[in-house]
């Protein structure tokens, strides 16, 4: 009777497997990053980590619920003035004015979601393009927004730059913490999201909006859903970039922003977590990577100049052969 009690709790005892201490290792070296990486490698370190959130963001829109998206930057503009605004005219507190970007990125999100309800494919392409034009000129000729110099002067909300282990922690580090910490809150939500009632809704409109709407699934509720929570990740990352960067202009937030972005998503995989956050690394990263190509391989050719023309010819060529994308759906897998 013992002998059985003890198989039962060895039993019964919780698995450490493969897959969740490599996710454990990556966090780690991930936290750890800024005290082997140089001011540059940092800064695209915080890139990386910030197209994560915002490719989890328009993964809810595009990836679980179908829906195209070509002005995604809209919203963390939204986060980034609100947050600059807040700071600097009314001396707000950061994590208030971080949770304020949040909201009001979602009700921007609410505002493009309702017009769109009954438009699909290049017709919804068009509308959000627009809506991210709208965002940026109106930031551009607003008085409150700055006009066209926008604002400046963000301060930090973090402590004084100090010394630790012989590595210089500022402002830069710590933006890269709370980016950092944002994406592993946005992968938990997007993964409870994506496991939740509304992610199936999601994903039966994905599928066909039609069948979906016919079996009892407000079609309008969902839409609105997932426009919403996808424009709040996206506010939040957005008020972290503006104290990251201590100003923000309205040509941060151009169209090549949700280029990149959508980019992120479709090279990683559609609907996947995993390949969102692969997409993300690559987009920014590589391009980085090959400036010190020349150097590497010894060419006469300052390769400098020609990077972004291989990373584009390398996209194309992993489109050709890997469509579906670098992670691509599983069904009953996240």
């Amino acid at each position: 009777m013992e002998n059985a009690t003890k198989q039962t709790v060895v039993l019964n005892r919780p698995k450490i497997n493969a897959k969740t201490s490599a996710l454990a290792a990556l966090m780690a070296l991930a936290a750890f990053f800024p005290f082997f990486a140089g001011p540059y490698w940092l800064d695209v370190g915080f890139l990386a980590v910030f197209y994560i959130v915002l490719g989890l963001g328009l993964n809810v829109v595009v990836g679980y619920a179908g829906l195209l998206d070509l002005g995604y930057s809209a919203f963390f503009a939204v986060g980034a003035y609100t947050t600059g605004i807040f700071m600097t005219q009314f001396h707000m507190n950061f994590f208030l004015a971080l949770a304020l970007s949040g909201i009001f990125a979602a009700v921007a999100g609410l505002i493009i979601g309702a017009p769109t309800l009954r438009l699909r494919s290049d017709y919804l392409a068009i509308v959000t393009l627009g809506f991210g034009e709208i965002v940026k000129i109106s930031a551009k000729n607003l008085e409150f927004t700055g006009g066209a110099s926008g604002i400046y002067g963000i301060l930090s909300p973090f402590p004084a730059p100090t010394t630790f282990m012989g590595v210089m922690i500022n402002n830069l580090t710590y933006c890269y913490w709370a980016i950092l910490i944002l994406a592993v809150l946005a992968i938990v939500a997007s993964k409870r999201l994506g496991q939740s009632r509304i992610g199936r809704s999601w994903a039966y409109i994905r599928e066909d909006e039609d069948a979906a709407e016919a079996m009892g699934i407000n079609r309008v509720r969902s839409k609105l859903a997932a426009y919403s929570v996808g424009a709040f990740f996206g506010g939040l990352a957005g008020a972290v970039f503006a104290v990251k960067m201590t100003a923000i202009a309205p040509e941060s937030f151009n169209f090549m922003q949700s280029v990149m972005i959508l980019l992120a998503v479709i090279l990683g995989g559609l609907g996947r977590i995993s390949g969102v956050v692969i997409g993300a690394i690559i987009v920014i990263v590589l391009p980085e990577s090959l400036r010190d190509l020349n150097k590497l391989i010894q060419l006469n050719v300052d390769i400098d100049q020609y990077r972004f023309l291989v990373f584009g010819v390398a996209l194309v060529i992993l489109m050709i052969f890997r469509p579906q994308g670098l992670v691509p759906e599983s069904r009953g897998k996240e």
